[in-house]
C-alpha cells in the first residue's frame, strides 16, 4: 500500500498553491487525459473484457464512450460553469452587485465499482478536475486488470501530488476512509455506502453516494408489448444483469403477461443467440462468490426460461422467472445478475400502494401509451430517475443530473450536477464605498422603522 499520509499532504500542498484553479489548467488536463484514453483504449477494452466478459462493443458504448462524452462536454462548456453568475441584489443591499462562484473542495476521494469500472472512475474524476480539486482514486479490488489499466494511464498522464490511484482491498479503502478529505464520492452497495457515509460525518466531510436498490418495471396493458420486450432484454442483460439502474423486476399487467414472456423469449434468443453461454460478447458474473449468490436467486420452480449456468466460465444464462411474489428470495435483495422476476398486478391502482413504501429505488420505469398514467406515477412515486418506455438510456447523458435518493443514494452528478457536485458555490455580495444607508446603524428611530418596512418588503 503507498503512503496515504505523504500522498495527501503532497495534494493538500498542491492545492494551496493555487495550481488548480485555472481555468487554462483544468482545460490542460482534460485534455491529456481524453488522449490519454484514446492511446490505451484497446488496452481498457481488453482489462473489461478480462474482468467482466465484455464486448469491446459493450465495453465502448457503456464504458468508453461515455467518459469520452463527458470529457468532451465538460470542455465545451467550463468556462461557462466556472464563472460568476450574478443574482438580483435586494434593495436594502443598494449600492451592491451579487454574485455566486463555484470554487473547488480541495483534495477528493473517488471511491468507484467493479460493475462498470473504467466509467465510474473517469467520469467523476472528469467532473473533479473541470471544478479544480486534486483527486485519490481508489478503483475495486474485484475488477483488477481494469484497476491496473487506470493506474497506468493515470501515473503516465498526472503527477502524483494531482491525481494519484490508491489500488487493494477493504484494508485500503478503510484506511481511505480514516483519512480528512475534503469531499467523498463514492459508488457502490448500500451497506457499503452506510460506512462510507458515518465516516465521512466523523469528520464533517460533505459526500455524494451513487448506490442502487430494486428499480421497478412496469409493463402496462397498453404497452407496446414487443418493443417493451426487446428494450427490458437490453438493459435487464446487459452487463450480465450486473448494472445498478437495470430493471430489478417487472411490475405486469396480468392481461398481457403471457404475450410479454413469449417476446422476452424471443428477444433473448434474437438478442443473445439460442446458446448465449457460448455467445462471446454476453458477459460474466465478476467472480465466484457473487455467482453462487445469483444462482440461489433461482427459484427451479417458478423458472419460466433460462436457469443454465458455467461455473468454469462464471456464466448464468438470460433468465426468466413467472409467477413470483413479494415474499420469494429473489425479491428481498437487489439482483446484480441476469435473473428477470415477474410479478402481475391486475388493475392499475395496485401499483402505487404497493410501491410507495418500498425503499426508494435508483431508477424507475413504465411502458404505456397512457402519458397522463406514467406522469401520475413518476409524480407520486420516489425513485432516482429513469424512462418512459425505455430502460437505462436516462444516464447515458451530461445534459441531465443522474443520481438516487434514500437507500438509492444521495446527491447527482453529470455535465454541470457533476461540476457543482465537486464544488463549493460561495455566495457573495461586492458592496460599493461611494454610498452608505444609514438605516442599519443604531441609534434606531421610528423613521428607521419606516425606513425597513418600504425596503424589506
Amino acid at each position: 500500500m503507498k503512503n496515504i499520509d505523504d500522498i495527501l499532504k503532497r495534494q493538500k500542498d498542491f492545492f494551496q498553491s493555487g495550481a488548480t484553479l485555472p481555468i487554462s489548467f483544468r482545460r490542460e488536463m482534460l485534455e491529456k487525459l481524453y488522449c490519454a484514453i484514446e492511446k490505451y483504449e484497446t488496452g481498457i477494452s481488453d482489462a473489461l473484457k478480462s474482468d467482466l466478459g465484455k464486448s469491446e462493443t459493450e465495453g465502448f458504448m457503456c464504458e468508453i464512450g461515455l467518459a469520452k462524452t463527458e470529457i468532451s462536454y465538460l470542455l465545451k462548456n467550463l468556462k461557462k460553469f466556472a464563472s460568476k453568475q450574478k443574482v438580483k441584489t435586494p434593495l436594502a443591499q443598494f449600492a451592491s452587485k451579487s454574485y455566486r462562484i463555484a470554487v473547488p473542495y480541495g483534495n477528493v476521494l473517488i471511491m468507484s465499482p467493479w460493475n462498470y469500472p473504467f466509467l465510474l472512475t473517469v467520469e467523476p474524476l472528469t467532473d473533479a478536475i473541470a471544478a479544480g480539486n486534486t483527486a485519490v482514486l481508489k478503483p475495486s479490488a474485484y475488477s483488477p486488470a481494469t484497476s491496473e489499466i487506470i493506474e497506468k494511464i493515470i501515473s503516465e498522464t498526472f503527477p502524483e501530488e494531482y491525481v494519484s490511484v490508491i489500488t487493494g482491498g477493504r484494508k485500503e479503502n478503510a484506511a481511505l476512509l480514516e483519512k480528512k478529505f475534503d469531499f467523498i464520492f463514492f459508488t457502490g452497495s448500500t451497506s457499503v455506502g452506510k460506512t462510507v457515509l458515518r465516516n465521512a460525518a466523523e469528520n464533517l466531510i460533505p459526500a455524494v453516494l451513487e448506490l442502487g436498490g430494486k428499480s421497478p418495471c412496469i409493463v402496462d396493458s397498453e404497452a407496446k408489448i414487443p418493443l417493451a420486450a426487446k428494450r427490458i432484454v437490453f438493459g435487464k442483460y446487459l452487463n450480465c444483469g450486473q448494472t445498478c439502474v437495470a430493471p430489478d423486476f417487472v411490475l405486469c399487467h396480468k392481461s398481457v403477461k403471457d404475450e410479454f414472456i413469449a417476446e422476452v423469449k424471443k428477444q433473448i434468443s434474437a438478442q443473445f443467440g439460442e446458446n448465449p453461454l457460448e455467445n462471446e460478447n454476453y458477459g460474466k458474473i465478476v467472480n465466484e462468490k457473487h455467482f453462487d449468490r445469483v444462482l440461489g436467486l433461482i427459484d427451479p420452480e417458478k423458472l419460466a426460461f433460462g436457469g443454465c449456468s458455467n461455473r468454469e466460465k462464471l456464466k448464468i444464462e438470460p433468465t426468466v422467472l413467472d409467477d413470483v411474489s413479494w415474499n420469494d428470495a429473489v425479491m428481498q435483495e437487489e439482483i446484480f445478475g441476469p435473473i428477470m422476476p415477474i410479478i402481475t398486478f391486475e388493475h392499475r391502482d395496485e401499483i402505487y400502494p404497493v410501491l410507495k413504501n418500498r425503499p426508494k429505488p435508483l431508477a424507475f420505469y413504465i411502458f404505456t401509451e397512457d402519458k397522463v398514467f406514467a406522469d401520475e406515477l413518476i409524480r407520486k412515486l420516489p425513485f432516482g430517475g429513469g424512462c418512459v418506455n425505455d430502460v437505462i438510456i436516462h444516464l447515458a447523458t451530461s445534459e441531465m443530473p443522474f443520481g438516487g435518493v434514500g437507500e438509492s443514494g444521495m446527491g447527482s452528478y453529470h455535465g454541470k450536477e457533476g461540476f457543482k457536485a465537486f464544488s463549493h458555490t460561495k455566495s457573495i455580495v461586492d458592496k460599493k464605498t461611494w454610498l452608505d444607508l444609514p438605516m442599519r446603524y443604531q441609534p434606531y428611530s421610528e423613521k428607521t422603522k419606516k425606513l425597513l418596512n418600504i425596503f424589506l418588503k
